[in-house]
């Protein structure tokens, strides 16, 4: 299908209808695409943006594209180019913060051809004219779910349409459910990329479907595989923690709307993040027992995730460090466990777990559970397999056979195999089993006929070895993981943590002294107490130690190679032949079509379930008549990944069923072009100078106000909210201050966290005192985030110790602001509730007074001869980390970052190379912040 206004052929990979018909629409209008996951969204972007490169003269920006994605974009282009033969191609170019300065991009975009560009350089450049909108030919925008009115991407796409109003605009997504969420999403988002028309592509779409089930389907053979009983009580035990403690989430009067929040919808990969976003508003009201709650639902579904996918050592291991995290070593005073360790179930999955990795020979008398003389003074190693592994060796030794009795391949795929799965640890662990399942040990008692069957007996015993060892030195940090869990609850500042504590009273029962006067006497857990598990003695583990002891068949195996450095690479290292290759990847987004299209294998073993995958599988065969596929499909019948995969199709289903019916009743948004509408009145009125006191005149000007921002100020929302108040945003590398309002106003902006820190390091000091220098009205703003307490002090619960603390922090920072100003009489401090507020008191504060000079603001507080643009060149992120040190300040930063390489450098650099860059007091705090130990005194 030829392109348009090309003189050359334009050759595209787009060979099924429903590709060739969107790319058709893409290049006749202006739209946001929505198509579902795993039908080749990035095939069509790569073929579309191909289409304009071989045409020439032509420069297009994309946004919103991770670094993986650059790449392939970057591959791709070069392979459209060098079949279509276009001499017009230039390929992607990337543009990042790694040493790229002002004169080289400019040079880059004079030139033309498609930039991938971060979002913070793209924003600074199109606001400083670098790359003028008016020569931008389109934009093209990636992961469109992700923008928000306030959004860096946002702040962007209205820049280039108030100046560009020809060049093309197109959005693209496969992600559907960000735009069911809130009241009308879709026209939400539509006038965020100021776009009129949305096209969506589900997989039940006439189109598609006649596309991918028209033509010779892949062959797919269902495995459901059973879990062991071991398996089945761990998962209705942790089933039976989520339910309770959603249970506990509705009885907490929150006022939000609870229909949402089932079990079914806990399985959901982010149901957590949900929980957290719903409840942010008045996160500084709810009580620690529900915050609580809320953290370990996500400690409850990473066991689920667990359970099906690390081995039974493995797993016993992860719920070590759980419960070390969760609960006080022995002999601690401090009753504050999770709620969910004091239910049944609770035990059930600690001992059930623990059951499937060894057990102990029951003794003649019949005892109680929690009675540690039930079991012997020896341990025997159980060591339960996942049952995939076995089923995965019956799926291979199958293929083998079927490639034996079919040897002349009637294709064009290759005989690999590709094994697809979860994650990178589950491809190591399938490496290590598939190596290993054929080895015997030496005092392996099973028949002869068993001893020929897959087994992972070997991998096993080797995983409890070291499971063994790690548990003797585990105890010695096992009170530091839970002082560390508990500092972080005492914040609540990192909203992503996934462990908790319980804190404040203690729970209902009273009973917690276990049985027998020893802090872990008793096995299992009496009635109504904590969960208190038994430790193995000394003997039960060296008996165990001596049942797993290495043979001579773990002599003979060979390390794992962790890093290798290439050496005599032609003697060690040879290229493989594709029919006998057996590849383990893990699922990778549209990563996996490239591997389908690099490995072309004529099996695949689906290990975990995935919707995408199996629509790329769809779109691979489809493609391609010449090769045939046969795909083995498995699944845990009856267990969350089941449900998991089952609830995710329904989800995505029932939301493209809300966007059409929303499409079909949107009212069409008529003003796309960026500009906010605005009285001229009153833009003349917002100009007038009346300041006409000491003979002055009355003066009126049509030039909007300005605000001279420094460019590390747009990681923040507040530049786009001023530009959105019709002000002229001017990006500078200010050395002095975040804001220039006048000339006599600066403002330096802190949200509540990077004021804790200022403080603490003295930059704050500092920058106050620079201020003081150099302008007339020093101001600091306090921004606290939105929909949040506009209150230093954070809502008491209803623990006192808790309650304590929190007044003694917000004392110690308010007593902190009242030092400043003692210190800065001058210094005026601004509250504000939000980055909305913000920009109305710059609106209120820049009325009625003159413009400042953006060159003057840049010379502020650079010494003679200093280049104000030199950092540029240098990567603003390591310098932000470096600012945070202490003993860094602004004088000594630029020696630190001329002398040494990376911020890596600097936490080996000695004390004494240290004190001849930055002087001794300043050298020894930035070697004693870089060596002190994480895990305390």
């Amino acid at each position: 299908m030829p392109g348009e206004n090309t003189k050359p052929p334009v050759k595209l990979s787009l060979p099924l209808e429903y590709q060739q018909d969107l790319f058709n629409e893409l290049r006749s209008e202006d739209e946001l695409v929505l198509l579902a996951r795993g039908l080749g969204l990035l095939r069509i972007v790569i073929n579309l943006l191909h289409s304009y490169d071989a045409a020439g003269n032509n420069l297009i920006v994309i946004v919103g594209a991770d670094e993986r994605e650059n790449g392939w974009i970057g591959e791709a282009l070069a392979e459209h180019a060098a079949i279509s033969r276009s001499p017009m191609a230039r390929g992607l170019s990337q543009v990042n913060t790694d040493a790229m300065s002002v004169g080289t991009r400019e040079k880059m975009y004079s030139q033309g051809g498609i930039f991938s560009i971060t979002s913070r350089i793209l924003v600074v450049d199109l606001l400083s004219r670098l790359l003028n909108p008016e020569t931008v030919t389109g934009l093209v925008v990636l992961h469109s779910e992700r923008i928000v009115a306030t959004s860096i991407e946002a702040f962007i796409i209205r820049i280039y349409r108030q100046v560009n109003k020809a060049g093309f605009l197109k959005a693209f997504s496969d992600n559907p459910e960000p735009f069911t969420t809130g009241f009308a999403p879709l026209a939400s988002m539509m006038r965020n990329l100021f776009l009129r028309k949305p096209s969506l592509w589900p997989r039940f779409h006439f189109t598609v479907a006649k596309s991918l089930e028209g033509r010779k389907k892949a062959e797919v053979i269902e495995l459901e595989v059973p879990m062991t009983d071991g398996m089945k009580d761990i998962q209705n035990a942790v089933l039976e923690c989520v339910e309770v403690s959603i249970g506990e989430l509705r009885k907490a009067d929150t006022g939000l709307e609870l229909d949402d929040w089932t079990l079914d919808s806990a399985l959901h990969k982010s149901f957590d993040v949900i929980i957290r976003r719903q409840l942010d508003p008045i996160w500084h009201r709810v009580s620690f027992r529900t915050r609580q709650i809320v953290n370990d639902l996500t400690v409850l579904r990473s066991i689920l995730h667990a359970l099906l996918t690390y081995d039974a050592v493995s797993f016993n291991k992860y719920l070590d460090t759980i419960l070390a995290a969760h609960q006080p070593p022995p002999g601690s005073t401090r009753q504050n466990q999770s709620p969910w360790l004091f239910l049944d179930a609770a035990n059930t999955i600690f001992e059930t777990a623990k059951r499937r990795v060894y057990s102990g020979k029951p003794s003649e008398e019949e005892g109680t559970p929690d009675s540690s003389s039930t079991f012997s003074e020896s341990l025997r190693p159980v060591l339960e397999e996942q049952p995939k592994w076995s089923l995965l060796a019956e799926v291979l030794e199958e293929i083998e056979r079927d490639s034996y009795m079919n040897p002349t391949p009637r294709d064009d795929s290759n005989g690999t195999i590709l094994v697809m799965c979860g994650g990178q640890r589950t491809c190591s662990q399938l490496r290590e089993y598939l190596q290993n399942m054929h080895v015997r040990a030496a005092d392996d008692i099973r028949t002869e006929d068993e001893k020929h069957n897959p087994s992972a007996t070997f991998m096993m015993r080797r995983k409890l070895r070291n499971y063994l060892e790690w548990k003797k030195d585990f105890a010695r940090v096992s009170a530091s993981l839970f002082e560390e869990n508990q500092k972080a609850l005492d914040g609540f500042t990192d909203q992503r943590g996934n462990t908790n504590g319980y804190r404040g009273k203690g729970p209902p029962n009273k009973r917690r002294r276990v049985r027998g006067g020893a802090a872990a006497a008793g096995a299992g857990r009496p009635v109504n107490s904590s969960l208190q598990l038994a430790e193995d003695k000394e003997s039960q583990v060296a008996s165990l130690m001596a049942n797993v002891r290495p043979t001579d068949a773990d002599a003979m195996q060979k390390d794992e190679v962790a890093v290798d450095d290439l050496n005599d690479m032609e003697d060690y290292f040879e290229l493989y032949e594709m029919n006998d290759l057996l590849v383990i990847h893990p699922y990778d987004g549209d990563m996996d079509e490239h591997v389908l299209e690099e490995v072309r294998p004529r099996y695949v073993v689906m290990y975990e379930p995935d919707a995408a995958f199996i629509r790329r599988v769809e779109v691979y065969r489809s493609s391609h008549e010449d090769r045939n596929i046969r795909v083995y499909f498995m699944y845990y019948g009856g267990s969350v990944e089941e449900q998991r995969y089952l609830s995710a199709v329904r989800r995505e289903k029932d939301a493209f069923t809300r966007l059409i019916k929303e499409k079909g009743n949107m009212a069409v948004t008529l003003s796309i072009d960026g500009a906010a509408p605005t009285d001229p009145q009153e833009q003349f009125l917002r100009t007038v100078n009346t300041r006409i006191a000491g003979g002055g005149r009355l003066a009126a000007t049509a030039e909007p106000p300005r605000v001279v921002v420094d460019v590390r100020e747009f990681r923040s929302s507040l530049p786009s909210l001023l530009h959105g108040r019709s002000m002229v945003v001017v990006p500078c590398m200010l050395t002095v201050g975040d804001y220039v309002l006048t000339p006599d106003i600066c403002i330096e902006r802190k949200s509540v966290r990077d004021l804790i820190s200022s403080f603490k390091n003295g930059r704050l000091f500092n920058q106050a005192e620079t201020m003081l220098q150099h302008y007339k009205h020093p101001m600091l703003l306090i921004e606290f985030d939105q929909n949040k307490s506009f209150t230093l002090d954070p809502f008491a619960d209803n623990s006192f110790e808790k309650s304590i603390k929190s007044a003694d922090d917000s004392k110690d920072l308010q007593s902190k602001i009242v030092l400043l100003t003692i210190a800065f009489p001058r210094l005026k401090i601004i509250w504000s509730s939000s980055p909305y507020q913000t920009a109305e008191i710059f609106a209120e504060l820049k009325s009625k007074q003159e413009e400042p000079d953006p060159i003057k603001a840049v010379q502020i507080g650079l010494g003679l001869g200093e280049d104000p643009y030199e950092q540029q060149s240098f990567n603003t992120t390591p310098q932000d980390m470096l600012r945070a040190v202490p003993g860094v300040t602004a004088k000594n930063m630029l020696r630190l970052i001329l002398d040494v390489a990376d911020l890596r450098e600097v936490s080996n650099l000695g004390e004494a190379e240290l004190d001849e860059m930055v002087g001794r007091e300043a050298g020894r705090q930035i070697h004693r912040f870089f060596n002190k130990s994480v895990l305390g005194e």
